[in-house]
């Protein structure tokens, strides 16, 4: 759903000066780059919304979005606001990455969750104890406010 973006928020060494006292900024690989095909969807993620995509042609709910079916390949898809509503499939709890801009992040939770519509989704479990995780645990979805256009859906225990 998008690509690495160079910005100058929160990576190390933003507003050194380069060679010729041009600006040094990092890619910023932890966000994604909305595009016009994604826009709706984090549109709707700033406004506390979660959004999927189902086909018209077979019937079966997709995440991440994207323009065709991953089932039938149908063209056909059109926009659908989840309930929020998951439960966990799998997890990992993350303790070292040294990635800009993970390391200050650590320990989190990496995870997979089964969307009430169907689709599994990676994300980030929020707002909870580690020991607690259990397979099937009951989601919600929740947002986190990345930057001044991202808004990325997490979820915490319901």
């Amino acid at each position: 759903m998008g690509e690495a973006r160079s910005t100058g928020v929160g990576n190390p060494g933003v507003g050194s000066r380069g060679v010729g006292g041009t600006r040094v900024t990092s890619a910023r690989f932890d966000l994604p780059t909305p595009d016009t095909s994604t826009r709706p969807f984090w549109d709707a993620a700033r406004d506390s919304r979660f959004l999927i995509k189902r086909c018209r042609a077979c019937g079966r709910a997709h995440y991440y979005p994207r323009p065709f079916c991953p089932h039938c390949w149908s063209d056909d898809v059109a926009w659908e606001e989840a309930s929020g509503r998951a439960s966990l499939y799998t997890w990992s709890v993350v303790h070292q990455n040294d990635l800009p801009p993970w390391p200050d992040r650590v320990p989190y939770v990496a995870a997979v969750v089964d969307l009430e519509e169907g689709p599994r989704a990676m994300t980030n479990v929020v707002d909870c104890d580690f020991e607690s995780l259990r397979v099937d645990m009951p989601l919600r979805v929740a947002f986190r406010a990345a930057d001044y256009d991202v808004t990325l859906p997490v979820f915490r225990p319901a």
